[in-house]
C-alpha cells in the first residue's frame, strides 16, 4: 500500500536524525531490548550483559542498548565477519560459538574468562537449544537468563536444580504483551526508546534495503544468514 489509514495512537513521530529505514527498524527490536533488559532483567551499571544471536536485528538492538546502560557486554554470533559489525557498535568483546562442526556453542570458557570466573550477570536469549544449555554453565550467582526465542530451532528446558544452586532466574520475556497487559507502562515504554534514538544514541544497523518488487530477494538474504541487524522492504 501506499496511502494507510491507521489510529492516531499507533503512529509516532520519527526523530529528526533518523530516515525511514533506520526508524522502521527502530520500535520492535529495540522495544523488546528495553523490556527485556530494563523491565525483565534489571540491567545495572557495571554488570556484565552476554547477547545472544547478538548480530540479529533483536540482539544487535540489545547490544547497543546494554552499553548505553552502562553494561560491560559481551557478544556472540556465528561469524567473524558479522561480529565485525557488532564489536563496530559497541559490544566489549565477542566470540564466534560455531563450533568446527558447525553446531553453536563453545563460548562458557571465554565468559569465564572475561569475567574473572563470575560468569555473566544478564544472558540475552534469542537463540535457545544449545546456547541456553551452555549459557546455565557460564551465569553468575544471582543472574538472569532472558528468554527471547529459539532461533535454533530447539526449545530447551532446565534442570530446577541449577538456578537452586547457582541461584539465577530463567526469565521469560513478550514485549508486546507486556504493553497490552501494562498499557501505561507500555506507552512508557516506546516513549523511551523513541526520545533516547532522537538523542543519538540508539542507532538502528541496516544492512540492506529493498524495494517492495524485490521482498523475495529481501527473504531470500534473511533465509541465506546474510543480514547483520536489520533488512528493510521499502514500499
Amino acid at each position: 500500500s501506499e496511502i494507510v489509514v491507521v489510529p492516531a495512537t499507533a503512529v509516532r513521530r520519527i526523530p529528526s536524525n533518523m530516515n525511514y529505514d533506520a526508524a522502521a527498524s527502530l520500535p520492535a527490536a529495540y522495544n523488546t531490548a528495553y523490556v527485556s533488559l530494563v523491565r525483565r532483567g534489571d540491567l545495572q551499571p557495571g554488570e556484565t550483559l552476554l547477547v545472544h544471536g547478538a548480530t540479529g536485528g533483536v540482539g544487535l538492538a540489545a547490544v547497543e542498548m546494554g552499553k548505553f546502560l552502562g553494561a560491560n557486554v559481551i557478544a556472540t554470533g556465528g561469524t567473524d565477519k558479522k561480529l565485525k559489525v557488532v564489536k563496530e557498535m559497541g559490544a566489549d568483546h565477542v566470540i564466534n560459538y560455531t563450533k568446527p562442526d558447525g553446531t553453536q556453542g563453545g563460548f562458557r570458557e571465554r565468559v569465564k574468562e572475561l569475567t574473572d570466573g563470575n560468569g555473566a550477570d544478564v544472558i540475552y536469549d534469542t537463540v535457545g537449544g544449545d546456547v541456553f544449555d551452555e549459557s546455565v554453565r557460564c551465569i553468575a550467582w544471582g543472574g538472569r537468563i532472558l528468554i527471547v526465542g529459539f532461533t535454533s530451532g530447539r526449545i530447551p528446558t532446565v534442570g530446577v536444580n541449577m538456578p537452586l544452586i547457582k541461584g539465577f532466574s530463567v526469565v521469560g520475556v513478550r514485549a508486546g504483551e507486556f504493553g497490552r497487559r501494562n498499557p501505561k507502562l507500555g506507552k512508557e515504554n516506546i516513549e523511551i526508546v523513541m526520545k533516547w534514538a532522537a538523542e543519538g544514541h540508539l542507532n538502528p544497523h541496516v544492512c540492506a534495503s529493498f524495494p517492495l518488487e524485490q521482498a523475495v530477494d529481501a527473504m531470500k538474504m534473511l533465509r541465506d544468514r546474510k543480514v547483520v541487524g536489520k533488512v528493510v522492504i521499502n514500499p
